[in-house]
């Protein structure tokens, strides 16, 4: 078959087999296997019944057909073909099985997917959802961990430099001779010091602290997974005190889960409703220096809760000395549908609300700490959201 006819068959499925050059007949074995995979997923009818067997309820059916697509299609794919099959054939229940989560290409999606499924979840099944969860935490973690640390490490020693060090141990000599080498004397081969870079000298261990208020309303899932692993990562180094809450129309503080992504993952309870001014609120309770915190709320802005009273807290917060951010997603998708009345109103208090990639996050966390403008470093950084 002609590659170009072999494409259409492909996209097109049934549809195709009465074009010249296009018929099923024609595919080879590995096409004609990557063709059923296919028409058992998109094969719809536009009434919505089937033109094909599809995937119906069958439990191993669909473990057959996640092994077949994995053979098929690389893992990009196979995650994407995942997320369209728990949707379009609400196949979520089947997930309840341990053998599909066995079957399964672990994803942030589908973490999310079992997250809002945890309380549903018989036991035979739960230990299967941790290990999909743990694979996928582990792998965020080798991809985000060292980055992380690299970049609040180097914000922490930007922020603590002083142009007037108090001791010689705090005298910061590399930094010292790059500043002043235009004062180089040539004739007496040395350098003259008219500037001295050092180190603040530390009144206490800790100098940031960090709340991560994450909206666990279940569109923000892929947010509460990214969330969850960088608190973590926070929570690990002993120069900021992190402590991470999640709220839906109530709050609950995980904070003492945050040695464990996982756990704190099934901490959470995707859906419900949403009351932003009362996660503030209980927040608020959390800041002890307000001039040296950060406080990040990730959430659609969406507030079933009193919106002025919401905005009256984030007022106080930033007029404290408090570093607001708001993030409308922490994902690899895009922005989300969020409300722009309120990220209008917090805009307006001087407190930034943009979408974030995990990637970026690092960098935002390091702008964060030096106090530089959230807003200018979102529309540098982040141009393409």
């Amino acid at each position: 078959m002609d590659e170009r006819w072999r494409r259409w068959r492909l996209v097109l499925g049934g549809e195709a087999d009465g074009m010249p050059g296009c018929s099923a007949g024609e595919l080879s074995a590995g096409d004609a296997g990557m063709a059923a995979a296919l028409a058992a997923l998109y094969d719809q009818g536009e009434s919505g019944g089937s033109r094909s067997a599809g995937l119906g309820s069958s439990a191993p059916k669909v473990t057959r057909w996640l092994g077949d697509i994995r053979t098929y299609f690389p893992s990009s794919v196979v995650q994407v073909m995942q997320k369209d099959a728990i949707e379009r054939l609400n196949l979520s229940r089947l997930l309840l099985e341990p053998e599909m989560l066995d079957a399964v290409e672990p994803d942030v999606h589908l973490v999310g997917t079992l997250l809002s499924l945890n309380r549903v979840m018989p036991e035979q099944a739960r230990e299967s959802a941790r290990a999909v969860v743990r694979k996928v935490v582990n792998e965020l973690e080798r991809r985000l961990v060292q980055r992380t640390r690299a970049a609040v490490t180097g914000a922490l020693d930007r922020a603590a430099r002083t142009n007037r060090p108090r001791r010689t141990a705090d005298i910061d000599w590399d930094r010292t001779i790059r500043v002043n080498l235009r004062n180089y004397l040539p004739d007496r081969n040395t350098i003259v010091p008219s500037r001295l870079v050092g180190y603040a000298r530390k009144q206490q261990a800790v100098q940031r602290e960090v709340v991560l208020c994450i909206d666990q309303s279940g569109s923000m899932a892929a947010s509460v997974v990214y969330s969850s692993v960088f608190g973590a990562v926070l929570a690990s180094m002993r120069s900021l005190r992190t402590s991470l809450v999640v709220f839906d129309t109530a709050v609950v503080d995980l904070t003492d889960q945050l040695h464990d992504p996982v756990e704190l993952l099934f901490g959470t309870q995707l859906g419900g409703g949403t009351d932003i001014n009362r996660a503030i609120a209980y927040s608020q309770g959390l800041i002890t220096r307000p001039n040296n915190s950060i406080f990040i709320l990730i959430s659609d802005l969406y507030e079933g809760g009193v919106r002025d009273e919401m905005l009256r807290r984030v007022a106080a917060m930033t007029a404290a000395g408090v570093q607001v951010i708001a993030l409308l997603a922490l994902s690899d998708e895009g922005t989300p549908s969020y409300d722009h009345d309120n990220a209008a109103a917090l805009a307006a208090l001087g407190v930034p609300a943009f979408a974030c990639t995990p990637d970026a996050f690092p960098g935002l966390m390091a702008a964060a700490i030096e106090r530089r403008d959230i807003a200018a470093w979102a529309e540098r950084n982040l141009t393409s959201r």
